[in-house]
C-alpha cells in the first residue's frame, strides 16, 4: 500500500472513531477525544463536560471497548473520560448546545446571541457561530451569521488558533448546521489593537 492511501485510511479510521465516540458520549457534552498507544493496548481519552455520567459505568464502558475492538480494529482499548476545562471556550460542546435548544423550539437569534455573550465572557479574543437552515418556520432555507470580537477565518493563523465545532438540530420543517467557531487567544507575535484596526 501506497503511503499516501496509508494516510488516508488512518484519516478516515479516526473521524469514523470521532463520530463513533461523539453518539455514544452525547449526553456527557462530548468535546473531543485523544488516542494513544500504550504497552498494556490503546489508551481513548474522552472530554466532555460531564464526565461524572460515564465514570463508575464498567459494564458501559467494556461494551464500548468491545464495540471498539471490533469496528475499529484497535488492541485492547482502554478508557480515561476527562472533563473539559472551560466548557464556553468548547466548540463542539456550543454547537451541541445550541442545536438542542434549537430543537426545543427556542428562537435561533436569542440563543445564538447568547452563547456568543457567553463564550466572549469566558476569555475568547473572538467567536462566529453560523446557523442554516429553514430557521423561524419559514419555507425556504437561510442562513445566518452571529460574530463578536476578532476571529481569523483564514490562513495560518485561522489553522492554528481557531476551534471550529459543528452540529445538526433536526427540527420539523427540516435539519438545521450549526457550526461555532472560538478563537481562544491572539498570535503572540501580532498585538491585539492592531488585529482590531
Amino acid at each position: 500500500m501506497a503511503i499516501e492511501k496509508l494516510f488516508v485510511e488512518k484519516g478516515k479510521k479516526r473521524a469514523l472513531l470521532e463520530e463513533f465516540l461523539k453518539e455514544k458520549f452525547k449526553r456527557g457534552f462530548y468535546s473531543h477525544s485523544e488516542v494513544e498507544r500504550t504497552p498494556l493496548g490503546t489508551r481513548i481519552i474522552v472530554y466532555v463536560e460531564r464526565p461524572n455520567l460515564f465514570v463508575g459505568r464498567k459494564r458501559f464502558l467494556q461494551q464500548l471497548a468491545e464495540e471498539i475492538k471490533e469496528k475499529f480494529g484497535f488492541e485492547n482499548p482502554i478508557f480515561d473520560i476527562r472533563e473539559v476545562e472551560n466548557s464556553m471556550l468548547d466548540a463542539n460542546i456550543i454547537a451541541y448546545k445550541i442545536a438542542k435548544a434549537l430543537e426545543r423550539g427556542i428562537h435561533f437569534k436569542k440563543v445564538c446571541n447568547y452563547y456568543l455573550e457567553k463564550i466572549m465572557e469566558a476569555g475568547a479574543i473572538g467567536a462566529l457561530i453560523k446557523v442554516g437552515g429553514k430557521l423561524a418556520g419559514k419555507q425556504r432555507s437561510r442562513f445566518q451569521k452571529f460574530k463578536r470580537g476578532f476571529i481569523a477565518v483564514s490562513g495560518e493563523y485561522a489553522e492554528r488558533y481557531v476551534q471550529i465545532g459543528r452540529a445538526q438540530a433536526m427540527l420539523k420543517p427540516g435539519v438545521v448546521g450549526v457550526e461555532v467557531r472560538i478563537m481562544k487567544e491572539a498570535p503572540k507575535e501580532i498585538e491585539l489593537e492592531k488585529l482590531e484596526e
